[in-house]
């Protein structure tokens, strides 16, 4: 099957010369550009990309810098997140759990896309244990319903980084989440889903599955992983996910977390108001954000 996308990264901008949101695909030397940083210095030019939606944009000719960058993606772009449970082979283990045969689903809704350097507001009762989860996240770029592992790859437009941002009491104790852990509620506050810097397509980063993840809070370096140790890779969860449903155009997977969440650590250390939370990922950058207590 012919690539999805017409670009290898795709970015979602305002520009610095009229002020329009557009896409662009970052022009860069680097093969690993830290797109993040050169935005921030006002050093990030593009050649513009024009379409209906990111996975269609095409390369129009024409150049552009980056005044402000934005999310890849918008809540209208991403029907739902579907997100996966445990899933990193050493994380599950130091649990304590054995590995899970199938892979654990839960659902974020479309509210929870988010923007990379955007506040994510904390609401009131999400504010005593406020956790991240640094996440590689796959970007569906076809509808797609019972592919098998060996076609899973034909149907992704790419990857971006995520952090699933987390409310562990609503996840975990029982008089909020009742007798069973429960995890979309307690994940689906607006903005719990900050997604960039780009999309990085398939054509540069395959199946996703030996990318290095750093996720840092305040500059202190919290996880360390490569998604070689996903116990369900990229092609698992796109197949089984698709099993009997439809997975829709610009819809996105989380592939889950590592180890060194903040509720993991003794004592926990949970997220504060004003902590910036940077999940990098290698091939793809960091998307970066505050936490802002409501």
């Amino acid at each position: 099957m012919a690539p999805l996308t017409a670009w290898d990264r795709l970015v979602r901008y305002e520009s610095a010369k009229d002020g329009k949101i557009r896409y662009g695909e970052p022009i860069a030397s680097d093969s690993n550009p830290d797109i993040d940083q050169l935005a921030q210095d006002g050093k990030l030019e593009v050649t513009i990309l024009e379409g209906p939606n990111p996975i269609q944009a095409k390369p129009t000719g024409d150049k552009d810098t980056v005044k402000q960058l934005l999310g890849p993606l918008t809540p209208q772009d991403v029907p739902i997140i579907r997100c996966t449970g445990l899933n990193y082979k050493t994380h599950i283990l130091e649990t304590g759990f054995d590995l899970p045969k199938n892979p654990t689903l839960f659902i974020k809704p479309s509210p929870a896309i988010a923007d990379t350097r955007a506040p994510v507001p904390i609401p009131k009762l999400g504010q005593p244990m406020c956790d991240y989860e640094g996440e590689l996240t796959v970007v569906i770029g076809k509808d797609c319903k019972n592919v098998s592992e060996d076609e899973a790859l034909d149907y992704v437009a790419g990857y971006t980084s995520g952090n699933d941002v987390s409310c562990r009491d609503w996840q975990m104790e029982k008089d909020k989440a009742g007798m069973m852990p429960q995890w979309s509620f307690s994940k689906s506050f607006d903005k719990y889903a900050p997604l960039g810097p780009c999309i990085a397509s398939t054509k540069l980063l395959g199946d996703g599955g030996n990318l290095r993840m750093k996720v840092f809070v305040n500059g202190e370096e919290r996880q360390n992983t490569n998604t070689s140790d996903l116990c369900f890779g990229v092609r698992k969860l796109v197949s089984f996910f698709s099993q009997g449903q439809t997975l829709q155009a610009g819809s996105c997977i989380m592939t889950g977390t590592p180890g060194g969440v903040g509720i993991g650590m003794k004592p926990p250390k949970y997220l504060k108001d004003g902590d910036e939370v940077v999940v990098e990922i290698e091939g793809i950058g960091k998307v970066v954000n505050t936490m802002k207590f409501e």
